[in-house]
C-alpha cells in the first residue's frame, strides 16, 4: 500500500440546489493534485457522507477515478454502522476501481471491541483492495483500542489506520503491537507529533487550503530538518484549529469559497458558517496571505 504522505479528505461540492456539483468536484480535484495531494479520499466525514445516497457516492467514486487518472489514488469512504450495508457498498466501490477503502468505526450502536473486530474483518474480507480503518471516538462514541488494531492488522488487506483519537500514548501502543500497520494522523494539528511516533503522513482537511505546506512539513521531518518542520507546523497551527472551530466541514467549505475554490453550501442538518466563524477564517487566511 502506498497512498503517499498527504491524503485529502475531500469536501463534496454542491450547487445552489444542494445537488452534487460534478464540475466543481473536478475543479477541486485539479486544485488538490496541483497543491500536493497524493491521494483523494471521497465521501468521508468531510465529504458529508451521512447525507449522500449510495448512488451519489458511487458516482463520485467514478468521477474521481476518471478525473485523477494516474495522477492520484482514490480511497472510497464506504464505512457505516451497518456491517451488511458497508460490505455491499465496499464491493460496489471495488468494482468501480477505487484504490482503497476507508472504514469508520460504527457509530451510535456502540459495539464492543469484539464487535468492532468482526465488523472490520468481515468487510475487509469481502474485498481485495487495501483497507484503512478510521478511529474517531469523538464522532462515533467508540474507540478502536490498540489491541484490537493489532488483531485486525493480521487481516491481509487491512493496511492502515486513520488515527483521530487524539491520544499519542495509544498511537504509540498501536505502533508497538502492530508495527506493520501504517498510521496516518487524522488531526492536522497533531501531524507533526504523530510523525515522531511513526505516522506515515496525514489524512487531512487543511490540505484543501495549504497542501504544499503540509507536504513540505512532512518531507522536512523525514529528512531530519526538525527546525523547518516545526516552523511550518507553527505557521499553520492557527489555521488547523480554525478549520475545526465549529463542526467540520463547515469551516473548510467556507475557507475554500473564500479563496476562490467554489464548493457551495452544506446539506442539512449542517448549515453554513456564522459571522463569528467567518471572521476567524478571514483572519487566519489573511495572515497566511491566502485571501
Amino acid at each position: 500500500m502506498d497512498f503517499g504522505k498527504v491524503i485529502t479528505a475531500m469536501v463534496t461540492p454542491f450547487d445552489d440546489n444542494l445537488e452534487v456539483d460534478f464540475a466543481a468536484f473536478e475543479n477541486l480535484i485539479e486544485h488538490l493534485i496541483n497543491t500536493g495531494t497524493d491521494t483523494l479520499l471521497v465521501t468521508g466525514t468531510t465529504g458529508e457522507s451521512p447525507t449522500l445516497s449510495d448512488e451519489e457516492k458511487l458516482e463520485l467514486f467514478k468521477a474521481a477515478k476518471s478525473i485523477a487518472g494516474k495522477r492520484a489514488k482514490v480511497i472510497a469512504g464506504t464505512g457505516s454502522n451497518s456491517t451488511r450495508h458497508s460490505i455491499e457498498l465496499s464491493e460496489r466501490a471495488q468494482d468501480i476501481g477505487v484504490d482503497g477503502l476507508l472504514l469508520v468505526a460504527p457509530y451510535y450502536n456502540k459495539p464492543t471491541q469484539e464487535g468492532l473486530y468482526m465488523h472490520f474483518k468481515m468487510i475487509a474480507e469481502s474485498v481485495d483492495i487495501p483497507v484503512i480503518l478510521y478511529n474517531v471516538p469523538g464522532r462515533t462514541a467508540v474507540t478502536i483500542e490498540p489491541e484490537t488494531l493489532a488483531k485486525l492488522s493480521e487481516v491481509k488487506n487491512i493496511a492502515a489506520v486513520k488515527d483521530a483519537g487524539g491520544n499519542l500514548d495509544k498511537t504509540s501502543k498501536t505502533r508497538v503491537l502492530a508495527p506493520h500497520l501504517a498510521v496516518y494522523s487524522g488531526d492536522d494539528s497533531l501531524t507533526l507529533p504523530m510523525l515522531a511516533v511513526g505516522a506515515r503522513g496525514v489524512i487531512s482537511v487543511a490540505s484543501h487550503i495549504v497542501g504544499r505546506d503540509i507536504k513540505e512539513m512532512i518531507e522536512a521531518f523525514e529528512r531530519g530538518d526538525n527546525i523547518k518542520a516545526e516552523e511550518i507546523h507553527l505557521k499553520l497551527f492557527d489555521l488547523f484549529k480554525a478549520l475545526f472551530v465549529i463542526s467540520n466541514p463547515i469551516p473548510v467549505k467556507e475557507a475554500l469559497n473564500m479563496i476562490g475554490i467554489k464548493v457551495g453550501g452544506l446539506r442539512p442538518p449542517l448549515v453554513c458558517a456564522d459571522e463569528k466563524t467567518k471572521k476567524v477564517l478571514e483572519k487566519v487566511l489573511s495572515e497566511l496571505k491566502l485571501c
